[in-house]
């Protein structure tokens, strides 16, 4: 399976996301906080160049984005630094990680007039770096194991070829690794119960975590710790695919899933195991700062203005002219708060390391994952 969705997505020639520069937004298959406008790197930028002050005793520092895409975030990270914290906009090494050459040859032009804080741009992470790192919705899209649990123990599901078409098989686990992954969780299946295992995004968390020599990392993503995504809850599992923004979803029984149609012109996405991510990351020397919903996040973000977040936020008086960039500013904020939605759907996991254990902004509304 997990080779599977690794062809799919992210082969050269025939991936999902290797293909074009972008799969998000009204004209692409899934909509992000990033689609929603500018609002959502102003606000970052908010909590980035609060740890820039705290990493102030470096001349520069890097801010790697991964999973970067075409540029939109940094870009508009990089806009609001240079409007609001020009200081730190000043000291910023901006490093894009992206897996697609079409995305990456996109990027300068992205960038714009913020280009000039490029300082790489590539498939991989920075072999070393002090600084931050974020990366917004990068873990549900790596590849995951997907395993079954039967009367004669753990299965894992394969992809197979019969009669031309794409089917799912069952199997002997590829790696006893995803067993162990379970029991260090202390995760027991019930029969029949189909969940995924995602080894690629803590292998990623590890690669991270020891090339960041010092600074924070930013990881904003849906998920849920491992006690509510290995549960009767999701039982069937989380394995999902998008595609002109209609989602097929786990089906128990079918001879092909939705996931398996057409590969490499649709999303394919699982939701994210913090408690894993997060506990690699300690193993690795990193600090937990904060867990929590990308609505207490902002909401954090915005508590530094009141005034901001008012005007923000306020119903629009329509007796009175409105200024057009306030009310997209206004819906935008709603759409970036909205529970049910990506307020809630989305979580944030903050980390340092070499930081100590500060009070960021970020969390300082509400510690709380719903």
């Amino acid at each position: 399976m997990a080779a599977f969705i690794e062809f799919a997505l992210y082969d050269p020639r025939f991936g999902y996301y290797a293909r074009v520069s972008r799969r998000s937004g009204r004209a692409g298959d899934f909509f992000t906080s990033v689609d929603v406008g500018a609002l959502f790197g102003r606000l970052l930028a908010v909590q980035i160049a609060e740890m820039a002050r705290l990493l102030e005793a470096a001349p520069a520092f890097d801010l790697v984005e991964a999973g970067a895409g075409n540029g939109r975030l940094s870009a508009d990270v990089l806009c609001a630094l240079g409007q609001d914290h020009p200081s730190v906009y000043e000291r910023v090494r901006l490093h894009l990680v992206e897996a697609s050459a079409v995305a990456r040859a996109q990027q300068t032009d992205t960038l714009s007039d913020t280009a000039d804080r490029l300082a790489s741009a590539g498939a991989g992470l920075p072999a070393s770096f002090e600084g931050i790192l974020f990366a917004n919705e990068l873990l549900d899209a790596l590849p995951v194991h997907q395993v079954v649990m039967r009367g004669n123990g753990l299965r894992e599901v394969y992809v197979d070829v019969r009669a031309g078409a794409l089917v799912t098989t069952e199997g002997p686990p590829s790696t006893p690794a995803l067993a162990d992954y379970l029991a260090r969780l202390d995760i027991v299946l019930q029969p029949g119960w189909r969940v995924e295992i995602g080894l690629a995004a803590v292998d990623w968390m590890r690669q991270a975590a020891r090339r960041l020599r010092r600074g924070f990392l930013i990881l904003i993503d849906y998920g849920h710790p491992a006690r509510e995504l290995y549960s009767v809850t999701h039982a069937a599992g989380t394995l999902t695919s998008y595609a002109r923004h209609t989602m097929a979803g786990p089906e128990r029984g079918s001879v092909q899933p939705p996931w398996l149609s057409n590969p490499g012109e649709r999303d394919i996405t699982a939701h994210v195991d913090f408690t894993s991510v997060r506990a690699a990351a300690e193993e690795e020397g990193l600090a937990p700062l904060g867990f929590l919903d990308q609505t207490y996040f902002i909401l954090g973000l915005c508590g530094a203005n009141q005034a901001n977040l008012a005007n923000l936020a306020n119903p629009v008086n329509l007796a009175n002219p409105v200024n057009p960039v306030n009310l997209k500013d206004r819906l935008a904020l709603k759409t970036l708060l909205m529970p049910g939605g990506l307020g809630s759907t989305m979580k944030v996991l903050i980390l340092g390391k070499g930081m100590g254990t500060p009070t960021l902004q970020g969390c300082s509304y509400r510690m709380r994952a719903t």
